[in-house]
């Protein structure tokens, strides 16, 4: 059985569960082994399966040569606690499986995990604001009106003037936008986008929107400092000074100016362990619970390096500003110890960065109800913003752009012509929502069949071009488009009206046309029989 990718999407944990288990069953040597005097079939020794399965993971896409044989040994012991494997003897539910040479054997059935079912929370459907709507005490004069695309007839008379026809107008202010309204386009538009971006038909199984707060994106996009590191409006949610100043210590090593570093030895182990047990001790990781299956779905992107930052830019948007500036100096942090070659080592055992990546991915992400594969997906997504902090928690420059001039459109005057109900403006930003079969091939159907029809009726009945030039575009049309021809010609006799024959007079006939030209007096030789 070959590995696959498994790719963004709700319930991503259980479908790597259930397949990492489909692997090592298809790709764990069975065979005889002898213990106390008797044989055993068909069993493994527990260092072979640490063996095969850390291989497995090693050369796996969804998690990667980064797994440790220490989270191996982690991930065996849960296998024999949910009777994936269970000993020679039968037994299974505790996690006391050991690196060693105790044997152990696979059940008869494949323990899988089921998907579970979560509960239908309705579709938030993001409102912009309502032009239609006046406030009250509104006078005439500012009404607001709807927005639709610019068609020939409107264009013409918004450049009427252009001719020297100035029909009457007037200017229509638009109501004015409120910080709430502002909000609710950054959630909605941001939301849109980090939906688009993994590939989803909906956000409903990986994230419940209405737990998203629109004033933590927006407080996340603009208050920040020179560094891109979130400025908090409540200083009492702002790290103490002392994990600062220790935070600081170990990140600028040797050069750090909030402590005078004292001479003994081991003084950077102290410090990075008083980090740790800091961190440790919150009861809830840095990513939140809410968004960890948003976060599970994003390790599914790590191939395409760009997506999967884009991806996590969006994310990590979401989440309340307090998280996202320790986020920001907490990764920051173990990015700049690993790679900083000045700084003795923090372990006597583990790399620098496999230290930094096991002491604090499961402060940064874990779920609510302890899963199986919480460390391996953490460890896997840590890494990965350990290597890319910088770009993943700035702000995205491309969304902030776009709202921003989708805003300042919603804002400006308009003009409004006299006989005109309408305007040119872009409509606000639509999301789909999901619609039958039928519904479907009917819209399908009509939706470019109108437009074609229309676009047929106006070569047709346009008097401006040529014969020639509307036969021309006529036959084109009915090359590419049969159907559409077919439906407004039926006959060539309703073809023929468009070009009415005109009766042609007959030139006169000239006698001397007849007439041979005049030939000239050729002398011919007679010769005598």
């Amino acid at each position: 059985m070959e590995p696959r990718l498994v790719g963004p999407g709700p319930y991503r944990a259980t479908r790597l569960w259930n397949e990492i288990i489909e692997l090592f069953r298809a790709g764990m040597p069975l065979r005889k082994h002898r213990c106390r005097f008797k044989s055993y079939e068909r069993c493994f020794k527990a260092s072979e399966a640490v063996d095969c399965l850390h291989e497995l993971l090693g050369s796996n896409q969804n998690f990667g040569p980064e797994v440790t044989r220490n989270q191996t040994v982690k991930l065996l012991k849960k296998f024999l606690k949910n009777h994936v494997i269970e000993d020679i003897k039968g037994r299974w539910g505790k996690e006391d499986f050991q690196d060693d040479g105790h044997l152990y054997r696979f059940p008869p059935s494949s323990p899988l995990k089921p998907y579970p079912k979560k509960s239908s929370c309705g579709k938030e459907v993001i409102k912009f604001p309502d032009w239609n709507e006046l406030k009250a005490g509104t006078s005439q004069e500012h009404i607001p009106v709807k927005s639709v695309t610019m068609n020939s007839e409107m264009w013409y008379k918004r450049h009427s003037i252009a001719i020297g026809e100035v029909p009457a107008c007037k200017l229509v202010f638009r109501r004015e936008l409120t910080q709430t309204n502002i909000e609710e386009i950054w959630k909605s538009m941001t939301l849109s986008r980090l939906q688009k971006v993994l590939g989803l038909d909906s956000l409903d199984e990986v994230l419940d929107t209405k737990l998203v707060n629109s004033k933590h994106i927006v407080q996340n996009a603009y208050n920040v400092n020179k560094q891109g590191i979130v400025t908090l409006e409540d200083k009492s949610k702002e790290l103490p000074h002392w994990i600062l100043s220790a935070m600081k210590c170990l990140a600028n090593w040797p050069s750090c100016s909030d402590l005078k570093q004292p001479t003994y030895s081991g003084f950077e182990r102290d410090v990075f362990k008083t980090i740790v047990d800091y961190f440790g001790q919150m009861k809830e990781p840095l990513l939140t619970f809410h968004f960890f299956d948003v976060f599970v779905s994003v390790l599914g992107l790590l191939q395409k390096h760009s997506k999967a930052v884009e991806a996590l830019q969006l994310s990590c948007l979401l989440l309340p500003p307090e998280n996202r500036k320790r986020l920001q100096l907490l990764v920051r942090m173990m990015a700049r110890i690993s790679f900083n070659k000045d700084l003795p080592p923090l372990s006597d055992s583990v790399r620098t960065r496999t230290l930094m990546v096991q002491a604090f991915s499961r402060c940064i992400l874990c779920s609510k109800d302890e899963m199986d594969l919480d460390e391996l997906l953490a460890a896997k997504l840590v890494s990965f913003l350990m290597d890319n902090y910088q770009e993943i928690l700035s702000v995205p420059s491309a969304l902030k752009s776009s709202i921003e001039e989708h805003v300042a459109q919603l804002q400006r005057v308009q003009i409004k012509y006299a006989g005109a109900d309408t305007d040119a403006t872009f409509p606000p930003p639509s999301f789909c929502h999901q619609i039958s079969t039928d519904e479907f091939e009917n819209q399908r159907a009509t939706g470019s069949q109108e437009p074609l029809a229309a676009l047929l009726e106006e070569i047709a009945m346009n008097k401006e071009i040529s014969v020639k030039d509307k036969k021309k575009k006529l036959k084109q049309f009915q090359k590419s488009y049969p159907e559409v021809y077919r439906v407004r010609f039926p006959t060539p006799e309703t073809e023929a009206v468009l070009f009415p024959e005109k009766t042609k007079q007959k030139p006169a006939v000239l006698m001397w046309a007849f007439k041979k030209p005049f030939q000239p007096f050729h002398r011919t030789r007679s010769f005598r029989m």
